[in-house]
């Protein structure tokens, strides 16, 4: 039996002419968001992609490169995994709406959602709760979908009605729904979890797992196999308030210290954006940072830098709400393509 032809390359003047007219329905969607984010009054800024950290979240792989000073001395930095460090420093600066497109580089991610370097489209509102951010989700959907000429979205033979109202329901919801998994069993009323009752959980409901997982290693296997496949049908989907050890740079729920006002948005099953009521609390982000690089060591090996400036200066920053949305992806859904890397102009290699 022999193997298949490999694909030309995506140069080639068939292959990009069988790409190009879902590359300039890229465009029409990225000019047509630009146009409805100017009319809401955000400014478009356009951070450094090269920075002191890349992010400090366990399982987030960056790029280093080593930048050389005038003294001919390396200085190790990294190619940014997310524009938030530095957008959120521009809250600080006295900035309330913002909006960014930003390339964007995360290691160990390569198939047909991922790619190494992408754009990501971040947007913040200062003084705004996190709820309008969902609203702006289901505009843009609607937006990319008119853009491209396109009834609804979809990703292979899943299908999302960009007109249709919203579903939106919490992580223990859908843990309850899909898995039928009592989640908020394993978190304590201060919101301390517990991988024992998490596992005992999962045997119940006879769902796999290790000995020696983590309550957020449990928590990630039910999302990934049972919850994530069943959102965004039909609809787009908000799966809304994390439980607070997933918190990442989100603000716990006034009344329920076991939440998050975090957030993400689904269609057609596949994950689009991550959204965050903001925690300006520099202490707690320091806790939860070196708790997350603790893991990445255990895990990895290795273990990224703090940014000292962007805790600074979240001591300055306002309430404000924040998201970031995987612009390839939207428009990966809006025009049925199948792979990220049709939808990108120049692929990386």
């Amino acid at each position: 039996m022999t193997s298949p032809e490999p694909a030309s390359p995506w140069w080639t003047p068939s292959r990009h002419a069988d790409r190009r007219p879902l590359l300039l329905a890229r465009n029409r969607i990225q000019a047509g968001l630009r146009s409805w984010l100017a009319a809401e009054g955000f400014t478009e800024v356009d951070p450094a992609a090269l920075q002191v950290s890349p992010g400090n979240e366990a399982h987030l792989h960056a790029f280093g490169a080593d930048a050389i000073g005038n003294d001919g001395q390396p200085r190790r930095m990294y190619l940014h995994t997310s524009p938030e460090f530095a957008m959120k420093k521009l809250l600080a600066a006295g900035e309330t709406r913002i909006h960014a497109f930003s390339h964007v580089w995360r290691n160990r991610e390569r198939g047909a959602l991922h790619s190494p370097e992408f754009t990501m489209l971040e947007w913040y509102r200062v003084g705004e709760p996190y709820d309008v951010l969902m609203d702006d989700c289901a505009a843009f959907l609607r937006l990319a979908a008119e853009a491209a000429g396109a009834r609804e979205l979809r990703f292979r033979d899943r299908t999302c009605d960009p007109s249709a109202e919203p579903e939106r329901l919490s992580v223990a919801e859908a843990f309850s729904r899909y898995a039928g998994i009592d989640l908020l069993a394993s978190i304590a009323p201060d919101g301390t979890t517990s991988a024992e009752a998490l596992a005992a959980e999962l045997a119940r409901a006879g769902i796999r797992h290790a000995t020696d997982d983590t309550w957020s290693d449990m928590l990630s296997r039910v999302l990934v196999e049972k919850v994530e496949p069943n959102l965004g049908m039909g609809r787009m989907t908000v799966l809304d308030r994390y439980p607070a050890a997933e918190a990442a740079l989100a603000r716990p729920v006034p009344s329920d210290p076991r939440l998050a006002e975090r957030f993400e948005v689904y269609a057609c099953g596949v994950e689009l954006a991550n959204g965050f009521g903001e925690l300006t609390n520099p202490a707690e982000q320091r806790r939860r940072f070196e708790a997350e690089m603790a893991e990445k060591e255990r895990v990895y090996g290795e273990r990224y830098p703090i940014d000292e400036d962007f805790l600074a200066a979240l001591a300055h920053m306002p309430p404000a709400s924040g998201i970031a949305m995987g612009f390839d992806r939207l428009v990966m859904l809006a025009t049925c393509a199948p792979r990220i890397d049709d939808v990108i102009w120049a692929p990386v290699g």
